[in-house]
């Protein structure tokens, strides 16, 4: 596939670029600076955006940037506004960024039009257009031949954001088609550690699941038992393993459908599935409920579990400590609330501490490690990708990467 070195060295001064960025920020309570504007959480994805953003800009190109925050049902919705967005990236490029009031259309081609070389708009929440989503393949085609026009004559595209590669969506897929398309710095980076992770990692290979439903992470599963070293598996999720095991997880999440599915999965493991032996139960999911750390088969009735407890973290912790590859996709409890943050807080410190490659995946893991104040660089790599990266990992093709292959 093409990529963003080749379009820089065919020169992009004065052209524009599209550039389809992964701006899916985590948003909070109204912004106390600019009334009516949420305020953003966790920057992360918005800084993972800069480098291809800076690099079109510097180099002389007009930067048109598309992206999406949140689901809204394809109109208008003003806490999905990448408002916020705008402003923030604006700030970490030190430069103003414009925001277009729509997708397309007249706001979005004044925004466009006014543009110097090295200047960067974003276009509103790609989202609020129902064709980004729509089923229909022609209806998909109509939107990103409009994003397509923005760019005008002479324009090019850069899909750069991975964690919507893996959707058919117009913005992502069908302006691939019509425009010179290429891979950003992100998109490249991240496939250069999922095809480590999936070729021949250096071993012993340890990966550590959490969240909450064992259905959301099924497929991955079965894909990673029969390649990896050690699965260690926490959060919700645990506890439809351990009730596969006999265990009375009393008021814990379950997925009761799921348990024949957990019985074999630790019958096929092998010794290779490793779960909690103690957890830090609550009698209510609040961060000032009573609490108490119990053994695996000592929740009782009434309790929940809502973290993996001390004696869990230690043997979670050795486990990574031997490891050589170690991918992490999910916290280990419920680490927003103070109670139940540990858990999270002591793995994820036990990965960073070792001499493993380490790749953290998915918005959530990655929210913590900031949230729970621990340095990015204690790990090999901070994926952006979410559902992307989870489904390379089961093997599955990635339209959004599949359609750069077309071009070559």
């Amino acid at each position: 596939m093409k990529t963003l070195d080749d379009l820089l060295g065919e020169g992009v001064a004065g052209r524009r670029v599209l550039v389809r960025s992964d701006l899916n920020v985590p948003l909070g309570d109204d912004d106390p600076e600019t009334p009516r504007q949420r305020r953003i959480t966790d920057d992360g994805r918005v800084r993972a955006a800069l480098p291809t953003i800076r690099r079109l800009a510097e180099a002389g190109a007009k930067v048109i940037v598309t992206a999406h925050l949140g689901r809204p049902k394809g109109a208008p919705e003003e806490k999905f506004s990448l408002a916020p967005v705008a402003r923030r990236l604006g700030e970490l490029l030190g430069a103003n960024v414009t925001l277009a009031g729509t997708v397309v259309g007249e706001q979005a081609e004044a925004a466009v039009g006014g543009l110097a070389d090295g200047q960067v708009a974003l276009l509103e929440n790609v989202r609020f257009d129902p064709r980004e989503t729509s089923k229909s393949a022609d209806e998909r085609a109509e939107l990103a031949a409009e994003l397509a026009a923005l760019a005008g004559p002479g324009g090019a595209f850069v899909s750069d954001g991975f964690g919507v590669v893996h959707r058919k969506q117009a913005s992502v897929y069908e302006v691939a088609r019509a425009l010179p398309a290429y891979a950003g710095g992100l998109v490249l980076a991240e496939l250069e550690v999922l095809t480590t992770l999936t070729g021949d990692p250096q071993r012993p290979y340890t990966v550590v699941l959490g969240g909450s439903k064992v259905s959301d992470k099924l497929a991955v599963i079965e894909a990673l038992l029969p390649k990896v070293d050690r699965l260690l598996v926490g959060g919700g999720m645990c506890f439809t393993f351990l009730a596969a095991q006999g265990h009375d997880v009393g008021g814990s999440l379950l997925e009761r459908d799921m348990i024949g599915t957990c019985e074999r999965l630790l019958g096929e493991a092998g010794g290779k599935l490793v779960l909690p032996v103690d957890v830090v139960a609550a009698d209510a999911f609040a961060a000032d409920a009573n609490t108490r750390t119990v053994a695996v088969d000592g929740i009782g009735e009434g309790w929940l579990g809502l973290d993996i407890g001390p004696e869990s973290v230690r043997e979670f912790a050795a486990a990574v400590a031997n490891a050589r590859t170690i991918f992490w996709n999910g916290p280990m409890g419920v680490f927003e609330m103070a109670p139940f943050a540990e858990g999270t807080r002591g793995v994820a410190r036990a990965i960073a501490d070792s001499a493993a490659f380490s790749v953290v995946g998915g918005g959530d893991s990655a929210a913590a490690v900031r949230a729970l104040g621990l340095p990015d660089d204690g790990f090999s790599h901070i994926s952006t990708g979410g559902g992307a990266s989870l489904e390379y990992l089961e093997g599955k093709e990635l339209p959004g990467v599949a359609v750069l292959d077309e071009g070559e």
